[in-house]
């Protein structure tokens, strides 16, 4: 009976495995991201201002960021990233680059162990200092929590100082939250697996013989149409 129990828990995690490396894992992220980014960014009074959208350099999205149990105060997730291509960050929307997240205090804040984070990158600066190394924002790169409103104005010191912008939707709700303390980095294995080779940020972010997945396509279409329509308004 032994033996076949152990034969069993092998056999489901080859199975585990494999899907894995088939990328199945990061294309199941990449199509829970487009929900979360569909929602908050159509939502029509309580959305982010249209002012923050027009000068975004990236988005991350972080769908169903988990509680860890075995750090105190902590969080952890596995989100997606795509920010704009050109040397300037002006360009049109990159392919999906994988990320990871860490240490921050997200669900303690808002009472619940699982929510949708999205982390708005602001200058170019934040957007290189995310896909050379590990970030700790709030000490690496500074954050502060979103305005949230069609129609409201990124004006206060603290989010006009801020490299990034974060948000938060948990049942239902969606409002700016503090995410200072999380560490943000490149998911390097996960792009592995979606791109089936080796590959930097840089090359992703350049296209250079990388295909956007098709599960990308929907999230990508999601924010082009509402930075557009930002960038529309704002003139």
């Amino acid at each position: 009976m032994k033996r076949t129990t152990s034969i069993g828990i092998i056999f489901l995690g080859l199975i585990v495995f494999a899907w894995a490396d088939t990328g199945e894992k990061a294309r199941a992220r990449i199509t829970a991201s487009a929900d979360v980014v569909k929602d908050i960014f159509n939502a029509p009074d309580k959305g982010v201002p249209l002012s923050v959208l027009d000068g975004t350099k990236c988005v991350i999205v972080i769908p169903d960021l988990k509680k860890a149990a075995f750090i105190i105060g902590g969080d952890y997730g596995r989100g997606v990233m795509t920010c704009r291509t050109g040397e300037d960050f002006k360009g049109p929307w990159s392919a999906p680059i994988m990320m990871a997240s860490g240490g921050a205090d997200i669900g303690f804040q808002l009472g619940v162990e699982g929510t949708d984070v999205v982390i708005l990158v602001l200058n170019d600066e934040g957007a290189r200092s995310i896909m050379k190394s590990k970030v700790k924002l709030g000490a690496e790169a500074s954050v502060a929590a979103g305005p949230v409103g069609r129609t409201q104005e990124a004006s206060t010191n603290e989010v006009m100082k801020a490299q990034m912008l974060s948000y938060s939707r948990a049942r239902g709700l969606f409002a700016g939250v503090s995410v200072s303390g999380m560490t943000l980095r490149v998911d390097g294995d996960a792009d592995e697996n979606l791109y089936r080779e080796k590959v930097r940020p840089q090359q992703i972010l350049k296209g250079e013989g990388i295909a956007m997945p098709d599960e990308a396509k929907p999230l990508i279409a999601a924010i082009q149409q509402a930075t557009a329509k930002a960038a529309e308004l704002e003139k």
